[in-house]
């Protein structure tokens, strides 16, 4: 890669198009997501050996628990195997995990909260990259969440009003203590960020691809890194 003072360390990416490259290809949904996640793997361990720091990936958000009932159970089911099999080669990789979103609400299956828990203990100590996935995750719910948790600190007489800044406000995000991205990028040729880090993406370099994740490859992120080191980052400077 090229200089490293313009190498991207912390990369979210939206990664849509699972059940549009399944359609395609004339395989079920379920494949398709299968398929999503064999590509999450993938593209981090690649990330880890190029030097990315951080990297974000929109896993499930909170409006997807209005897909059918079907679809909603393969995912989680296959979420469930997924953060298994992570588990199993993380210490290898030496990759650590964070979960990003509303993670304990009602509607998240116990089983799922209990493996997100150890899956953070037990790569806590790695130190390659840091892989958030977010789960359970709308942009506005974490901005509205910090705000009654701001609020209620305030009420409680732990801080003032005046208090209140930029620094204050992020470390009560989900994402507190991991920097902005750098770069964002979805596939599928969507042009729109869905919810996904609001807050933080004010200054990141977007891209936009057109190609379902499934197909998304080592290649590709050579590609968005390499026309994310042409811009120039002026943060409104």
């Amino acid at each position: 890669m090229a200089d490293e003072d313009n190498f991207p360390k912390s990369i979210a990416i939206i990664m849509d198009g699972n059940r549009r490259w399944a359609k395609a290809n004339n395989l079920n949904t379920a494949l398709g997501h299968k398929k999503g996640a064999e590509t999450v793997e993938n593209i981090s361990r690649y990330c880890n050996k190029i030097g990315v720091k951080y990297l974000t990936v929109y896993a499930f958000s909170t409006e997807n628990w209005k897909r059918s009932k079907s679809e909603v159970s393969a995912l989680m089911l296959l979420f469930g195997k997924y953060l298994d099999r992570f588990l199993k080669n993380a210490d290898y990789d030496n990759i650590k995990l964070k979960m990003i979103g509303d993670l304990h609400a009602d509607i998240v299956p116990k089983s799922l909260q209990n493996k997100m828990e150890n899956l953070e203990k037990q790569t806590a100590n790695n130190t390659g990259l840091q892989l958030n996935i977010c789960f359970n995750y709308g942009g506005r719910d974490e901005i509205v969440n910090a705000t009654k948790n701001i609020a209620k600190q305030v009420k409680d007489g732990k801080i003032d009003i005046d208090d209140i800044d930029e620094k204050l406000f992020a470390n009560d995000l989900y994402t507190a203590g991991i920097p902005d991205p750098d770069l964002l990028i979805r596939t599928s040729g969507e042009l729109r960020t869905s919810n996904f880090l609001p807050w933080q993406i004010t200054y990141s370099e977007f891209i936009f691809l057109d190609k379902f994740w499934p197909d998304f490859n080592n290649d590709d992120v050579d590609y968005c890194i390499e026309e994310y080191e042409k811009r120039q980052r002026r943060h409104g400077k």
